[in-house]
């Protein structure tokens, strides 16, 4: 059984089939195609395939991947916070997306900061990075309130698009 968290607001468990119709909804909104890329996902099925060849070996090999950050209050799938192993990434890339509407609550900020703070303790990550498109202030901010910072300007394989990295270093 793979490791769920929770906050004072949030349940934050691996991202699983069950959460294809969430995550189409998700892939598909404007700014995570704009932000973190067109992933062909056009239909429920295609989320299924992408949860199944994507997010799930990854957790079976690492024991983190994906996670899906669902509203306690409510039990609304609010967005994805997760651990990568990413190409051209050195470390575990942290990345988050929320649906617009969920934006601006602090929902990114307590997922990602539950899910760093997981990733030394529990997981034993000692180098964790991100990456971002240098439009997006937004996770630009929240990376650094987190206690990111920038590092360099990089490529990740099979894109062109200059990204910022940043890092956190647990020590």
């Amino acid at each position: 059984m793979y490791q769920i968290f929770e906050t004072a607001r949030l349940i934050i468990q691996p991202t699983i089939d069950d959460d294809a119709v969430f995550l189409f909804e998700l892939m598909n909104t404007p700014k995570w195609i704009k932000n973190i890329g067109d992933r062909n996902v056009k239909s429920v099925e295609d989320a299924k395939v992408y949860v199944q060849n994507k997010i799930t070996p990854q957790l079976e090999k690492l024991g983190y991947s994906s996670y899906t950050v669902i509203r306690k209050s409510d039990g609304v799938k609010l967005g994805v916070c997760g651990l990568y192993d990413r190409d051209g990434v050195d470390g575990i890339d942290i990345g988050f997306a929320f649906l617009p509407q969920f934006e601006k609550k602090g929902y990114a900020f307590e997922a990602a900061s539950e899910l760093k703070n997981k990733a030394i303790t529990v997981f034993n990550i000692i180098q964790i990075s991100a990456i971002t498109t240098s439009g997006n202030i937004e996770s630009q901010r929240l990376l650094e309130k987190i206690g990111f910072g920038f590092v360099s300007l990089t490529k990740i394989p099979h894109d062109d698009e200059e990204l910022l990295l940043y890092r956190f270093l647990s020590q």
